[in-house]
C-alpha cells in the first residue's frame, strides 16, 4: 500500500481516538499501555492482591505500579506515542493519569527506584519525581535518570530540562549530566553526559517507534509502530480502509488469545496477546470479510472499549467476546501458544495463524514480504537479522516456554479455545508464575 494510503488510515485511527478520549477525560480516567516486556516485570493495579505478573498490552490506570525484577525491562506507551522505559530493578508509580480543563493530558509519575529513560514528545505534560527532585516537561526531550536512596543522576540527551529540588533549580542542556547527593546541600554541577550500557537498547526502541509510526500525523498513536510493523492497511470495497494483521489464515480471529484482566473503576477488559494488540481492541470494530478474512475497521465511536467491538457476520464457529463475571482475577483465553522468545533465537519459524506472536518487533525486517512468503509456502524458517538488535528476555504475550522462537501454531491445540472465550466457561485464573517468565500465565489445558 502506498505511503499517502497509510498516512490517510493512520489519521483516521487517530482522529477516532480524539472522539474517544473525551468519555475518559470527563471522569478524568486516562488509561496507557504496556507496550514492552522483557523479562520479569510486575504489575500491582491496585485490586489489592499485591504484584502480579505483567504481561504485554496490560492497560496503566491511574494509582498503577510497575516494577522490574533483575531480568526484567519494560516500556510504557503513552497517547501521544512518548515512551517511558525501565531497566531492570526499577520501580515506577502512575501516580495521576488525569487532563485539564484544556484537554491536555497530564501525567505525574513516581520513580520509585532504579533507572528509566523518557522520550518525551511534547504535546501534553509530565512530572516525574525521583529521590529529592522532580522535573515538569511540556517541551520535547529525551533523557535517562536514575535514582537510589542516597543519590541520583540526571542526563539529557535531547532538550533542556530544569530540575528542582531543595538546592535549588538546575537547567540539564543536550548532553549534560548531574548528580544529586541527598547528604548534601551544595547545589549540584553539570558535567559531560556518560554512556550506559542500556543507551543503545532506549535508542533502538526510539528508532523502531519512529520508523513504523511515521506517517501517524495525530498527537494520539500509542499502538501505530505496531500497526505498522505487523500488518498492513488495504482498500476493500464497500469497507474502506482496513487494517489486517500479517499469518492469519484460515480459522484465526482476533479473540482467540488473550486474557480478561481486571481493574478498579473500570472492570474486566480484554488484553490481546498479539504484540500489536492495542488500537484495535480499543476502538473501532473487528469485521469477517468475504474472501480477507477477519479485519480491523477504524470507524467512529465515541467511547474507549473494555470489551472489543466486531460487526458483520462471522463464521459459524465464532466465539465472540463475553467479559467474566465474579472473580477479580486474570482469566486465561485461547492457547496461549510459545509466545515468550526469550534471547534472540537463531532462526523462527512463521506460518500462518501466528499473527505475529513470537516475532519480536522489527526482529524480522520485511515482515509483507514474509506474509507473502508463508501463504505460498507454508512455515517459513527465518534467520532474523534484526534492525533494532538489543534483545533480551522478551516476552510477546501469553503462554511459557523458553529459548527459541516458533511462531506457527498447531490446528490440533484448537479445540481448547472456544471454553476461555465466554462468560458461561469456567475461569481459569492465572496463579502467578515464576517471575523469570515476563509473559501471562499459560492457559490450563
Amino acid at each position: 500500500m502506498s505511503r499517502n494510503k497509510f498516512a490517510l488510515a493512520v489519521l483516521t485511527v487517530s482522529a477516532c481516538a480524539l472522539l474517544a478520549l473525551p468519555a475518559l477525560a470527563d471522569s478524568q480516567a486516562r488509561i496507557v499501555r504496556l507496550s514492552d516486556v522483557q523479562g520479569s516485570v510486575q504489575i500491582d493495579k491496585n485490586t489489592g492482591v499485591g504484584f502480579e505478573n505483567a504481561f504485554l498490552n496490560l492497560p496503566i490506570t491511574q494509582g498503577t505500579q510497575i516494577r522490574t525484577r533483575d531480568t526484567g525491562r519494560a516500556e510504557i506507551e503513552f497517547e501521544d506515542g512518548s515512551t517511558m522505559r525501565l531497566t531492570p530493578n526499577t520501580s515506577v508509580q502512575f501516580s495521576t493519569l488525569g487532563g485539564d480543563d484544556s484537554g491536555k493530558h497530564i501525567s505525574i509519575i513516581n520513580l520509585v527506584e532504579g533507572m528509566t529513560y523518557v522520550n518525551w514528545l511534547g504535546k501534553d505534560r509530565l512530572t516525574l519525581n525521583f529521590s529529592r527532585e522532580k522535573v515538569e516537561i511540556e517541551r520535547a526531550t529525551h533523557f535517562r535518570v536514575e535514582t537510589s536512596p542516597n543519590a541520583a543522576k540526571f542526563a539529557v540527551f535531547k532538550g533542556d530540562v530544569e530540575v528542582e529540588g531543595p538546592n535549588g533549580k538546575v537547567i540539564v542542556k543536550k548532553r549534560k549530566e548531574v548528580a544529586f547527593d541527598a547528604s548534601s546541600d551544595q547545589t549540584p554541577e553539570l558535567a559531560n553526559l556518560e554512556e550506559s550500557p542500556l543507551d543503545s537498547w532506549d535508542k533502538e526502541s526510539i528508532d523502531y517507534h519512529q520508523q513504523y509510526a511515521k506517517n501517524n500525523s495525530s498527537p494520539y498513536g500509542y499502538g501505530a509502530s505496531d500497526l505498522g510493523y505487523y500488518g498492513n492497511y488495504t482498500n476493500v470495497p464497500g469497507y474502506g480502509m482496513m487494517w489486517q494483521p500479517y499469518f492469519t489464515g484460515v480459522g484465526w480471529d482476533p479473540f482467540m488469545d488473550g486474557a480478561w484482566s481486571w481493574y478498579p473503576g473500570f472492570g474486566y477488559m480484554f488484553v490481546s496477546s498479539y504484540p500489536w494488540g492495542w488500537m484495535p481492541y480499543r476502538y473501532g470494530n473487528w469485521m469477517f470479510v468475504s474472501g480477507y478474512g477477519w479485519m480491523w475497521q477504524p470507524g467512529y465511536w465515541n467511547s474507549w472499549s473494555n470489551v472489543p467491538r466486531y460487526a458483520g457476520n462471522p463464521p459459524v464457529r465464532f466465539h465472540p467476546p463475553v467479559a467474566p463475571t465474579g472473580a477479580v482475577s486474570t482469566v486465561v483465553v485461547g492457547r496461549g501458544g510459545p509466545v515468550h522468545v526469550g534471547a534472540m533465537p537463531s532462526r523462527v519459524i512463521v506460518s500462518s495463524g501466528s499473527a505475529g506472536i513470537g516475532i519480536a518487533r522489527g526482529s524480522l525486517g520485511n515482515l509483507g514480504h514474509l506474509n507473502t512468503q508463508v501463504a505460498k509456502r507454508g512455515p517459513v524458517a527465518v534467520q532474523p537479522t534484526p534492525q533494532f538488535s538489543a534483545r533480551s528476555n522478551r516476552g510477546s504475550g501469553f503462554g511459557g516456554g523458553s529459548g527459541g522462537s516458533d511462531a506457527s501454531r498447531s490446528n490440533a491445540s484448537s479445540s481448547s479455545t472456544g471454553a476461555g472465550r465466554s462468560a458461561s466457561a469456567p475461569a481459569r485464573s492465572s496463579a502467578p508464575s515464576a517471575p523469570s517468565r515476563s509473559s501471562a500465565p499459560s492457559p490450563h489445558r
